[in-house]
């Protein structure tokens, strides 16, 4: 027999500050006790924004002024299958009230929490707000330029950059790896410096991997790597069919989460995407983003279109993680990539002469 399948918009309601809404479900509600994003199911011939609208306004009395959309997100429950819409709310009139009789809670999602446990479906998008909205990639291209690139790095991440990932294929297809490997050390020391998280992308040596904060997967390794691990785990599920079932007790049941479950893990996995698969690949590695692209036409692919925002918004919206526009991006267009789904901006140069400007 078939779960049902429910359409909810979710909001994560944020004060100037980060501080987050959570509401507490009442006791006459399934699930009564868990803390959850306020919202509710999707009616008939409404949009996502229209119905979260509405019920912020029934069930908090607040009039949405500003909202974003974010992240779709599948998560099966016990009895139903749910399709959450999450959208950011960053703008709103008046004070939100408890009007469906339930407890409410402004917290800070980079913290542990004060109130739990946090319904399953919550703990995600709580972790990916935790991403910082612009995601800066090297572009070095040679030892030469290295003490000139460490200096704007220095610059952009004292301007707030957090996330950078260490991407130098052509400099490593024509250099020593020792070269390349002292070089990713540099910039590696650079971020930690300053705070900021450096991934690793996986064209460099899988050696190198512990030493990063994470791996950033190019398209063709994720495709690989996804792969691998579909078919380890069929073989794994062939021999436990041969085996003695008895061994194999049934799941138990979902145990509420610790308090600091909801926090972003110190070592990430983002993947580059351009297609459906790609994304289905990414999901496979359950990775914590992706970056996707390239939307605007770009110095990094002359001559070639970007696929624009109308197309990245469908994909973005088949992600079921927080995106990264890449292409043609800069705080110019940072608002745009959130108005079609992004969570933020990836990019090279943009993003270290934004650095310098100021």
């Amino acid at each position: 027999m078939s779960k049902p399948f429910i359409d909810v918009a979710a909001g994560l309601i944020l004060q100037k500050d980060g501080s987050l809404l959570l509401a507490e479900r009442p006791a006459d509600k399934p699930w009564p006790g868990w803390w959850e994003l306020p919202g509710g199911k999707i009616e008939p011939g409404e949009t996502v924004q229209q119905a979260l609208a509405r019920e912020l306004k029934e069930e908090l009395d607040i009039d949405v002024s500003v909202s974003t959309p974010w992240v779709t997100y599948v998560h099966e429950y016990p009895k139903n299958i749910v399709r959450l819409a999450f959208c950011q709310v960053t703008e709103w009139q008046g004070e939100p009230k408890a009007i469906e009789g339930q407890t409410l809670a402004w917290v800070n999602p980079r913290k542990t929490l004060p109130v739990g446990p946090l319904l399953p479906a919550t703990l995600p998008p709580l972790r990916w707000l935790q991403l910082p909205d612009r995601y800066l990639v090297t572009s070095i291209g040679g030892q030469k330029n290295l003490p000139a690139f460490l200096e704007k790095l220095a610059q952009a991440l004292r301007a707030g950059i957090e996330l950078v990932q260490f991407r130098e294929p052509d400099w490593a297809a024509a250099a020593p790896e020792a070269e390349i490997h002292q070089a990713f050390q540099s910039v590696l020391a650079c971020c930690h410096e300053f705070g900021a998280r450096c991934l690793l992308n996986s064209v460099h040596p899988e050696s190198w991997r512990p030493l990063a904060d994470g791996v950033h997967w190019r398209a063709q390794d994720a495709l690989r790597q996804a792969s691998a691990m579909q078919s380890q785990a069929a073989a794994q599920q062939g021999a436990a069919t041969h085996g003695n079932a008895g061994d194999n007790p049934p799941a138990s049941a979902a145990q509420a989460p610790a308090p600091d479950a909801h926090l972003l893990p110190r070592r990430l996995t983002g993947v580059s995407a351009h297609t459906l698969q790609e994304l289905d690949a990414a999901r496979a590695l359950d990775a914590d983003f992706v970056v996707l692209g390239h939307v605007l036409e770009t110095a990094s692919h002359p001559g070639q279109p970007g696929m624009g925002w109308e197309q990245f918004a469908a994909l973005a919206e088949k992600s079921g993680m927080p995106v990264f526009a890449i292409g043609g991006q800069s705080a110019a267009t940072l608002q745009t990539a959130r108005q079609h789904g992004a969570h933020g901006i990836a990019g090279m140069r943009a993003l270290l002469e934004a650095a310098e400007a100021r």
